[in-house]
């Protein structure tokens, strides 16, 4: 299988490849195209269907596994494909394995030090609400190790979100070490607990997209309940400490222009967002840089305003 990630500009596609969405459209010269998006697990790519009715195009829906051949090019710096054949793959002609894009890092690895993390919680009611969510609840644990942490921009794949999750909390123990005004405790927590939301505002792959609570709530929003339902189970959890680890929730995106309820108010509010926005970033440079090819400059990218450049290597 040739791997969307291995695909170049003058270049050709055929193979077969998941189709993640597909939409009807039409041309300033009120010509009817399609608009497809193909997905392995190395990504996705954009592709054109410009004449709907031909002989080669055959029927297919979303989700379907669809062979494909066309050309590949290049519109406002990202690769686009034209497709000329299209058909429903046959299921012996692909592995479903290839087509979810899933961390490289060992998942129960990452749990296991996720567990380590919510293990050394002194704070009584805070341990006993991690092991409410991370031990006792299997359906939660489940869906949090499956999930990824975004639709796009970082950690949008399969265990994405426990890997961001670990990712952070790393970055907030650091803090926690290196800041005595910290509440270790309250830091950790609410790292651990910061995007569990997301197991309710994103659906599981190959969809990977916001569902109805996803869309009218969003994952801050969620996570916060999410607290306050297990919280209120756990006899004689202090509110105070409740209502101080929601907001380190509803104030990890930092600014309300980033989808953030309140602005840091608490230490540990203003690290946690430094810990979350560090890891995203980090991680979107990464993949950006790995997906970039053997090519210096990478072009403009809309998340840094900025062009970016691989390091050059000494």
């Amino acid at each position: 299988m040739r791997y969307i990630s291995e695909l170049h500009e003058g270049g050709r596609i055929q193979d077969v490849y998941l189709c993640k969405h597909k939409q009807s459209a039409v041309t300033k010269n009120g010509k009817n195209y399609e608009t497809v998006i193909l997905q392995d697990r190395t990504g996705q790519i954009d592709a054109k269907i410009w004449d709907p009715n031909s002989e080669g195009i055959s029927e297919f829906e979303v989700l379907d596994y669809i062979y494909v051949a066309g050309t590949v090019s290049s519109f406002n710096g990202q690769l686009q494909a034209s497709l000329k054949q299209v058909r429903k793959a046959d299921p012996g002609e692909y592995i479903p394995a290839d087509y979810l894009p899933v961390t490289k890092k060992n998942t129960k690895a990452m749990y296991k030090e996720l567990l380590g993390f919510a293990g050394s919680i002194k704070n009584p009611y805070l341990s006993k609400l991690l092991t409410s969510f991370f031990v006792d609840d299997r359906e939660f644990v489940q869906s949090f190790a499956r999930h990824s942490a975004a639709k796009t921009v970082h950690h949008s794949f399969v265990g994405g979100l426990l890997e961001h999750t670990v990712s952070v909390t790393r970055f907030a123990a650091f803090l926690a070490d290196a800041y005595p005004a910290i509440n270790r405790d309250l830091l950790i927590a609410s790292a651990l607990l910061h995007d569990i939301g997301k197991t309710k505002e994103l659906s599981f792959f190959p969809m990977n997209e916001y569902t109805d609570d996803g869309q009218l709530l969003g994952h801050i929003t969620i996570g916060a309940e999410m607290i306050h339902d297990k919280a209120s189970k756990i006899e004689g959890f202090p509110p105070l400490l409740e209502t101080e680890l929601k907001h380190c929730i509803l104030a990890h995106h930092g600014e309300y222009e980033y989808g953030s309820p309140k602005k840091p108010a608490l230490i540990e509010a203003l690290a946690l967002n430094l810990a979350d926005n560090a890891d995203a970033k980090l991680e979107t440079m990464s993949e950006a840089l790995e997906n970039a090819g053997s090519d210096s400059w990478l072009g403009f990218n809309r998340f840094f305003d900025s062009n970016l450049r691989k390091t050059d290597e000494h």
